[in-house]
């Protein structure tokens, strides 16, 4: 467009066009092309205002993408180290329970194994002071006075929850 204004404007300052008639056309042209040319240029600016905001909000959105992997990666490594944490603890845990159930009964262990797979994981609870910490319920005077009488080898289960009852010296009882 520009090239085609200059030239147009060569041609008119050259004085090889004499009819009036093409002098005045070759003119309204060249301010038509000058026009044009502004609001293309005008159209130009707007996009190139509008590419600078669409980078900067580029920027901005990197940025943020970037802190939050962050906070992705070091969550992940935080969970990786508590599942490590809780891997060992439980290795330690089943050793402990093997080492345990060498010296329990295999008729009573067999009980224990059904009662924690009915109860959710727990098939044994402390009896504190007439209370099942299993169920959390009280024993009646009833179940006291079992209790009272059983010998201390005597297996005892829970009326409510039918967990076994495990007696301690703190027990109460």
């Amino acid at each position: 467009m520009r090239q085609r204004a200059v030239r147009d404007q060569q041609r008119l300052d050259s004085g090889a066009v004499s009819s009036p008639k093409d002098l005045e056309s070759l003119q309204r042209e060249i301010t038509s092309l000058a026009k044009r040319q502004g609001d293309l240029e005008d159209v130009v600016l707007e996009i190139m205002e509008r590419r600078e905001s669409a980078q900067e909000r580029v920027a901005e959105l990197t940025e943020r993408v970037s802190a939050v992997q962050a906070k992705v990666d070091d969550a992940t490594a935080r969970r990786d180290a508590a599942s490590q944490e809780l891997d060992a603890e439980a290795a330690t845990v089943a050793k402990d329970r093997e080492v345990v159930a060498g010296a329990v009964p295999a008729d009573l262990l067999k009980l224990y194994d059904k009662l924690r797979a009915q109860q959710g994981g727990v098939g044994a609870a402390r009896l504190y002071q007439r209370r099942c910490e299993g169920c959390r319920l009280e024993l009646n005077i009833t179940e006291v006075n079992d209790v009272k009488a059983a010998s201390p080898d005597t297996v005892l289960r829970c009326e409510n929850c039918h967990r076994i009852l495990v007696r301690t010296s703190e027990s109460g009882l």
